[in-house]
C-alpha cells in the first residue's frame, strides 16, 4: 500500500472538525425552532384569534405573512450567508426570531401579531439555508449521510411533537406560551453557536442586488398566488408579477458575470432530479397534516392533545427509516433508497383513500407509520444526493435553492389539496345545508345538529379520499422522476472498502 495514499487518507480523517457532532446539535436546534413554531401555531390559532378579536382575513394574514416573507427571502439569505459568513447570518436570524417571539407575548391586536410574524419570517429565512450549508461544509462525504439523517429526524420530531406540546401549553397557560417556547431554544442555539461553531464563507464575489430583488419579488408573488388560488382562481394580479419577476431572474442570472444563484446546478441530473422530486413529494404531503388533523378532531372527536399524540407512529417510524436509510444508501446508493422510500409513501396515501367516517384510528395510524418510514428513507437520501452536487463555496445559496423549491411545493400542495377538500366537501353536503356548514366541517360540527354532523363527517371523509388519491399520484410521479433523472454516484461503502486496508496498515 502506497505511503502517499495512506497519508492522504489519514490527513482527510484528521481535518474533521472535532466539534462537528456538537455543531450538529446547534444546527438541529436552529431548524427545530422553525418547525415547532409553525406547527404549534396551528393549534393556537382558534384561541388566539378569539382573544385578540381577529377576523377571518386577519387569521389568514397571521398564517400567510410568515410564509410569504420566508419564501421570498430564502435565496437572498443563502447568498448573504455565502458572502458574509454562514454562522453570522444564522446567528442574526436566531436573534431576530427570538426577539420577535418574545415580542409576541405582549401582542394584543391582529396587526401586532402579523408584524411579529413578518419579523419571524425574516429570521427563519436567515436561519434555514445556513443550517444545511454549514452541515455540508462541516461533515465530509462519509459522515454527511448520518448527519443529515439526524437533522431530518429532529425536524420530524418537532413536526409531530409540536402540536401535542402546543395543546398542553394552551390548556394550562395561554396562546402566548406558544411563542415564548421559542425563546429558551433560541438562546441555547445562540450560545452554542457562538462557542462551538466555526465560520465559513465563499470566496469574495461582486454583489448581485438586481438578482436579489427579482428573486424576492418573484417568490413572494408566486407564494401569494398559490395562497389565493383556492379563493380567487388562477388569474390574479400575483401571477403575472411572479412570471415576469422569475423569468427576469433566470435571464439575468444567466447573463451576469456574478450571479447570486448558480442556476447551472440544474444541469446536474442529481440536483435537478432531487429538487423536483422533493417538490412533488412536498406537494403531495402539503395538506396531509391539515387534513388528518381535521379528521381526528371533527370526525373522531379528538382533543388537540390527543390528535397530536395520534401522529406518534409517524415520528417513530421516521426515526427508524432515517437510521436504516443511511445504511442502505451507503450500500446501494441514494437513488434506490429514494425510490423504495417514495413507493412506501405511495402505499400510505393509497391506504388513506380507504378511510371512512367509521374507520376509527387504526387505518390512519398504520398509514402514518408507512409515511414516516417512507419519508425517513427517501427524504434524507434525496437531500444528500442533491447537496453532494453543490460546490462548497456555493453551499448557502445552493441550500436555499433546494429549500425554495420545497417551500413552493409545500405551499402549492396546501393550496391545491385544501381547495379540492373544500370544494369536494361542499359538493357532497345535502341540499339546504346552512352556509356556515356547507364549506367547513368545523362549521357543521359547531351547529350541533346530529343529522348534519353525520352528513358532514361522511362528506369530509369522501372528499379526503379524493385528496389523498391526488397525493398518491404526486408522490408516485416523484418516485418515477427521481429514478429516471438521477444518476447513482459511487456508494460510500465502496470507498470505505477501498480505504480499509490502508487504515488497517
Amino acid at each position: 500500500m502506497s505511503r502517499n495514499r495512506r497519508g492522504t487518507v489519514m490527513d482527510a480523517l484528521e481535518v474533521r472538525n472535532p466539534r462537528r457532532w456538537w455543531i450538529l446539535v446547534v444546527l438541529c436546534l436552529s431548524s427545530l425552532v422553525i418547525v415547532v413554531d409553525s406547527m404549534a401555531l396551528t393549534v393556537a390559532v382558534p384561541v388566539m384569534t378569539e382573544e385578540i378579536g381577529a377576523s377571518a382575513q386577519d387569521t389568514q394574514w397571521i398564517l400567510d405573512s410568515y410564509i410569504l416573507v420566508f419564501a421570498g427571502l430564502l435565496l437572498t439569505s443563502g447568498s448573504l450567508g455565502d458572502r458574509f459568513g454562514r454562522r453570522k447570518v444564522m446567528l442574526i436570524g436566531l436573534l431576530l426570531f427570538g426577539a420577535a417571539s418574545l415580542a409576541a407575548v405582549w401582542c394584543t391586536t391582529p396587526g401586532e401579531v402579523i408584524a411579529v410574524r413578518v419579523a419571524m419570517g425574516v429570521g427563519g429565512a436567515l436561519i434555514m439555508p445556513s443550517t444545511l450549508s454549514i452541515l455540508i461544509t462541516v461533515f465530509d462525504e462519509d459522515e454527511r449521510g448520518r448527519a443529515m439523517a439526524a437533522w431530518s429526524s429532529v425536524a420530524m420530531l418537532g413536526l409531530v411533537g409540536s402540536p401535542v406540546l402546543g395543546g398542553v401549553l394552551i390548556d394550562h397557560f395561554s396562546w402566548q406560551s406558544i411563542f415564548l417556547l421559542n425563546v429558551p431554544v433560541v438562546a441555547l442555539a445562540l450560545i452554542a453557536g457562538l462557542t462551538l461553531m466555526p465560520e465559513s464563507k465563499a470566496p469574495w464575489q461582486k454583489a448581485d442586488p438586481l438578482g436579489a430583488v427579482l428573486s424576492a419579488a418573484g417568490m413572494t408573488a408566486l407564494v401569494w398566488w398559490i395562497i389565493e388560488l383556492p379563493q380567487h382562481g388562477v388569474w390574479t394580479a400575483a401571477l403575472p408579477v411572479a412570471l415576469v419577476s422569475l423569468s427576469g431572474f433566470v435571464i439575468w442570472e444567466n447573463v451576469t458575470k456574478s450571479p447570486m444563484v448558480p442556476l447551472v446546478l440544474f444541469k446536474h441530473r442529481n440536483f435537478s432530479g432531487g429538487s423536483l422530486s422533493l417538490a412533488l413529494v412536498q406537494t403531495g404531503n402539503g395538506g396531509l397534516l391539515l387534513v388528518l388533523t381535521q379528521y381526528l378532531q371533527f370526525v373522531l372527536g379528538y382533543s388537540p392533545v390527543k390528535a397530536g399524540l395520534a401522529f406518534l407512529p409517524l415520528a417513530v417510524t421516521a426515526l427508524l427509516g432515517n437510521g436504516v436509510g443511511v445504511k442502505l444508501a451507503a450500500k446501494y446508493g441514494n437513488r434506490w433508497v429514494i425510490l423504495v422510500g417514495m413507493l412506501v409513501m405511495v402505499a400510505c396515501f393509497a391506504l388513506l383513500t380507504t378511510v371512512s367516517a367509521d374507520s376509527g384510528i387504526t387505518v390512519p395510524a398504520v398509514a402514518l407509520g408507512l409515511l414516516g418510514l417512507g419519508a425517513g428513507l427517501a427524504m434524507p437520501a434525496a437531500v444528500a444526493a442533491l447537496m453532494a452536487t453543490i460546490p462548497e463555496d456555493k453551499a448557502g445559496v445552493g441550500s436555499a435553492l433546494n429549500d425554495t423549491v420545497q417551500q413552493a411545493g409545500t405551499a402549492l400542495g396546501i393550496a391545491i389539496l385544501g381547495s379540492l377538500l373544500s370544494s369536494g366537501f361542499a359538493d357532497r353536503m345535502p341540499e339546504g345545508t346552512p352556509e356556515q356548514a356547507r364549506h367547513s366541517i368545523a362549521g357543521a360540527v359547531a351547529l350541533k345538529d346530529p343529522a348534519l354532523v353525520a352528513a358532514a363527517r361522511e362528506a369530509f371523509t369522501a372528499s379526503m379520499s379524493t385528496t389523498f388519491t391526488i397525493s398518491a399520484i404526486g408522490v408516485l410521479a416523484a418516485a418515477l422522476l427521481a429514478t429516471l433523472v438521477m444518476r447513482e454516484d459511487r456508494p460510500a461503502s465502496e470507498e470505505i472498502a477501498d480505504r480499509e486496508p490502508e487504515l488497517v496498515a
